[in-house]
């Protein structure tokens, strides 16, 4: 069964007190009694060596002092002379309550018959000048008298006598009030000990609860104490532990949450360079058989005439173009995300690389049937590359035109937006999934599942638009319109020069 140290303590410390109370109560009933005697029989013989020192042989003289001695230490007083005829006695006083004349004669004529035989059986030993202790009976009081007999200066025999049944009445008063205070020292002996039992153990349990929260990587609670003894050493040592702990295991998280974003990161990088090369392969290998197909049918002839050569040579020559860019695009993203690509920054107009690349588009927007709408504010000046902003533009107008709906419609807007200028390309279409905003600006990635070549790209075009935006550290990406989609970036805004 399991004991706490506040029990444990309390119990302790009330047998302690218990078996103090009970040795003391146990000592005073044995010895108290005999430590009374031993004291009256000191106090005895110290008034006989006073007595002796004042008196002369003359009772009379000294009667009021031996009277005083008698009610003082309530003893009995005998004074033989060296006959052993009576020459004082206390057992009689005379009327007024004062010795006197009468009283002391007839002292003298009733000798205490008792008491003579006492001095007589220890004469030799007082005629040597040794005083004697010696314990008789009283026939009148029906108990025994502790007696200390001497000679006197003079030959005079003294006895002095005190009745041990007081001594006994006031030993056994003590022991009955030693016990009841005996009781009363346990009972409020053992509350003290409650009340010290739970002040003592009440920081030990909370050092306890603490360690425990620290045990469930909780270091948020904190042991407070106003005392400088141990516990409260030991509290700012927890507290310290604590606060180390904490700290360390602080640490060691932000590594573990660190270990596991590069692990996590590593992974993506393998998962994006299997479907790197799965991209890669998949565009190679379409031009690459085209090409291998129509070079094999103008080795062996197939055709004759002139003009089908000539198709058979402009498709090869189509299909290595687009294998030529497509290279060139992963070699400039490439270096982009490697960090060794570096911009050619300068202040330019916007609005007017805008207008330059929309007359550009002029015969393939007639083409197409597209009705383009500008809405380009006059004089925007930016910082940037820009011909690395031109390849976002352009990138951005060829997937809004590939992608444009029946109803043909493409809006280009530039507006100053504080210290940004955003450029967006509009189209009528399909908005683009929202499961899908993550993957748009990835390489090779399509909308199309089934990478129709119907365009002619190359799933190059966003990734190059995220790298080069990266680079310039401005914000891109699209969002979808109730009636298509808006792709959109910004550049810093700069004053007209």
């Amino acid at each position: 069964m399991k004991i706490s140290i506040q029990t444990r303590l309390f119990i302790t410390v009330s047998l302690l007190i218990v078996f103090f109370v009970g040795f003391s109560w146990l000592m005073n009933s044995s010895y108290l009694e005999k430590y009374y005697i031993y004291q009256n029989k000191r106090q005895l013989i110290s008034t006989s060596e006073n007595i002796d020192k004042i008196y002369n042989g003359n009772v009379e003289e000294l009667a009021l002092e031996i009277e005083k001695l008698e009610r003082i230490s309530g003893l009995n007083i005998l004074i033989l002379n060296e006959h052993l005829g009576m020459k004082y006695y206390s057992l009689e006083i005379g009327n007024n309550g004062l010795p006197g004349a009468d009283s002391i004669q007839r002292k003298r004529i009733r000798q205490p018959d008792s008491l003579i035989p006492v001095v007589t059986a220890y004469l030799p030993e007082l005629q040597l000048g040794n005083k004697v202790v010696v314990v008789s009976q009283d026939p009148t009081l029906q108990g025994g008298l502790l007696n200390v007999i001497s000679m006197l200066n003079n030959g005079d025999y003294l006895l002095l006598s005190t009745p041990l049944v007081s001594l006994q009445a006031s030993a056994a008063i003590a022991n009955r009030f030693f016990l009841f205070t005996g009781l009363l020292t346990i009972l409020i002996g053992c509350l003290a000990v409650f009340i010290f039992a739970r002040r003592f153990t009440r920081p030990i349990l909370e050092l306890n609860t603490i360690a425990q929260k620290m045990a469930e990587l909780d270091f948020t609670q904190k042991y407070v104490s106003d005392s400088e003894d141990e516990l409260g050493e030991l509290g700012e040592s927890i507290n310290s532990l604590s606060d180390q702990l904490d700290k360390s295991i602080s640490e060691l998280q932000a590594a573990n949450q660190k270990l596991q974003e590069d692990i996590e990161h590593e992974r993506r990088i393998d998962e994006m360079r299997k479907q790197f090369i799965s991209n890669v392969s998949h565009e190679l290998k379409t031009p690459i058989a085209l090409i291998q197909g129509y070079a094999e049918g103008l080795k062996v002839n197939v055709v004759e005439d002139e003009d089908n050569k000539n198709y058979y040579c402009d498709v090869i020559t189509d299909e290595a173009g687009k294998m030529n860019k497509m290279v060139r695009e992963l070699l400039d993203l490439s270096q982009m995300e490697a960090g060794y690509f570096s911009l050619e920054k300068e202040v330019f107009n916007v609005s007017m690389l805008v207008d330059e690349v929309l007359s550009k588009y002029d015969l393939i927007f007639k083409e197409r049937h597209i009705s383009p709408l500008k809405e380009v504010a006059d004089n925007l000046f930016v910082n940037g590359d820009r011909a690395r902003i031109e390849q976002i533009f352009v990138n951005y107008l060829n997937n809004a035109i590939n992608h444009v709906d029946n109803r043909k419609e493409l809006r280009v807007t530039a507006v100053s937006l504080d210290n940004k200028v955003r450029i967006s390309v509009i189209n009528t279409g399909v908005p683009i999934p929202e499961e899908l905003r993550d993957k748009i600006f990835t390489s090779f990635y399509k909308v199309d599942k089934a990478r129709t070549r119907a365009y002619g790209g190359t799933g190059l075009g966003l990734s190059i638009v995220r790298a080069i935006m990266e680079i310039h550290q401005n914000a891109y990406g699209f969002l979808n319109k109730t009636d298509g989609v808006e792709f959109w970036f910004e550049l810093d805004k700069m004053e007209p020069i």
